[in-house]
């Protein structure tokens, strides 16, 4: 019995691992907005730490699917689209730490205004993604999780709208070439982080798509 058990698994322990990878993204997000506030109002953002953890957090979750997906023999979805997602949500934590690892060494005042609006855009599209996921242990309707994904790929257009006009004003502004490569590749990175968002919601559609 006990080993039919460890064949079959619980449809629970997937759903479990991904809403946490999901949350656990979304908590990355909002470190980087909280990041943006604290050096707007003038005080010393909080160091490194928090988003090391909360990669590192996504990371631990990976490996725990991984060992579930390797002991369990009849999963709640298609293997490949579980670890697909798991890895999809793993990235965004990371991108999101190596933006903010670029921003604790720039030289000088840091522009955060610049990003204000591309982390508001992160925000919505995390927050967007967490519910998608969570509709998955629930097998609501391709309706319900389209019209989040809607959302997602509406912050994910704007956020690179935003990026454009950013650029737009580093080509016609007075900074020096060092400054305009570095906020260049910043607005890039940024933007990016709102794509691995996009990209873990693509893989949801997909999901959902098989099984409805």
């Amino acid at each position: 019995m006990n080993f039919l058990k460890k064949l079959i698994g619980t449809n629970d322990v997937f759903f479990d691992l991904l809403e946490e990878g999901a949350e656990e993204a979304k908590v990355s997000v909002d470190l980087f907005e909280k990041f943006l506030h604290q050096i707007a109002e003038g005080k010393q953002p909080a160091g490194l730490d928090d988003f090391v953890q909360a990669r590192r957090k996504e990371k631990r979750i990976r490996h725990l699917m991984t060992e579930a997906l390797t002991k369990t023999f009849v999963t709640p979805l298609d293997r490949e689209d579980i670890e697909a997602l798991s890895v999809a949500l793993y990235r965004i934590p990371k991108q999101v730490e190596k933006i903010v690892e670029r921003l604790a060494i720039y030289p000088g005042r840091v522009p955060h205004e610049m990003f204000s609006r591309q982390a508001e855009l992160m925000g919505q599209a995390a927050g967007a993604l967490v519910f998608m996921v969570k509709q998955l242990r629930k097998g609501s309707t391709l309706a319900s999780i389209r019209e989040a994904n809607d959302r997602l790929q509406y912050a994910e257009g704007e956020a690179d709208k935003v990026m454009l006009e950013q650029l737009r004003g580093l080509y016609k502004g007075p900074c020096d070439a060092k400054e305009f490569v570095i906020l260049q590749k910043l607005f890039e990175m940024v933007e990016q982080a709102v794509d691995r968002c996009r990209n873990a919601g693509n893989i949801v559609v997909q999901v959902s798509l098989k099984h409805s």
